[in-house]
Parts: structure tokens; sequence; C-alpha cells
């Protein structure tokens, strides 16, 4: 029993860490220079990849606010940049250097971004292990042998005397 808890808790571990590590969310195709430099960007697809700092917590291309005091010049700025001729992965390098991290809309699977990634799959593989762990031990334990109505045998011989006799005198 314990070898198919220990393998069952195995396999879940393995397809969680597979999950986690060929999920195409983690495969950070948003900031790759390769991927986007054959084609011109347009305006929406950078601003998607980028945050408002005025508050609203919107990307660039969907912030609402029409007088907005960062996203409307943003967006003239990402207009003249890809008139330059930049890629959506230089322009996006250009305000993560001026703004930092903060200004992605998707963090980056770089240094402690990548364990905010990976934690919730291993927390999950991790919990799901201890939980077959336990039900395993729950199931594993031999019961208790007694017999029904006989004293436990760390009872008190005297004690059951004075028991029986009390029964005896109510009835």
């Amino acid at each position: 029993m314990r070898a198919k808890l220990t393998l069952s808790a195995s396999v879940v571990f393995l397809v969680a860490a597979l999950f986690a590590f060929l999920s195409p969310e983690l495969n950070d195709v948003s900031h790759s220079p390769e991927t986007f430099a054959a084609e011109t960007p347009t305006n929406s697809q950078v601003s998607e990849g980028l945050t408002c700092q005025c508050g609203c917590g919107l990307t660039v291309a969907n912030c609402n606010m029409p007088t907005c005091g960062f996203s409307v010049p943003m967006r003239h700025d990402i207009d003249r940049m890809i008139g330059d001729g930049k890629t959506r992965a230089q322009i996006i390098a250009f305000y993560r250097h001026q703004y930092g991290e903060k200004v992605l809309s998707a963090p980056t699977t770089e240094g402690f971004n990548l364990l905010a990634w990976t934690m919730p799959f291993i927390a999950l593989a991790v919990g799901g292990g201890l939980m077959l762990f336990a039900v395993g031990r729950w199931h594993s334990s031999a019961p208790v042998d007694s017999k029904p109505g006989a004293p436990p045998e760390s009872f008190d011989p005297e004690l059951r005397r004075k028991l029986e006799k009390e029964l005896e005198e109510r009835r």
C-alpha cells in the first residue's frame, strides 16, 4: 500500500512539475526579441504589454481615462517609436528600463519572478503529496483489537468490582 502511495505522490509531483515548466504562460513569448522582430508591431500590441501608471490598474491600451497623463502620451510615443522602425521588444525594453518591472503587464520569467510563476504549482504538488501521505497513514494503521464488552487492558480490577457491585444494588 505504501509503495502505491509513494508512486502516486511521485506521479502527481511529476505532472505538476511538467505543467509548471511547459506551461505556455511561462514561455516568455511577450518579451523575446525574435518573436516580433520580423513583423511591424501595432500600437495596441505594444501597449497591451504595458501597465498604465495612473492608478487605474489597466494596460496602456485599455486605460479608459480620456485625459490620462500617462497612457495618452505613451500611446503617442509608441506610435513615434514604431514609425522609427523599433520592434515591440525594443519598445517594451525601453519602458522597462525607464519605469522598471512595474510597467510590464505580465511579470517576466527571470530571477525572483520565476519563483512567483512556479510556487503555486510546487505548493499544489507538495500539498497533494502530503495529503496522499496522510491518507495512506490513516488507512494503513491497524485497528485496535478489542472485544466488544471486554474491559480495556488498563482498567483497574478493583474499580471493576465496585462498579459491578453498584450496578447490582441498583437493580
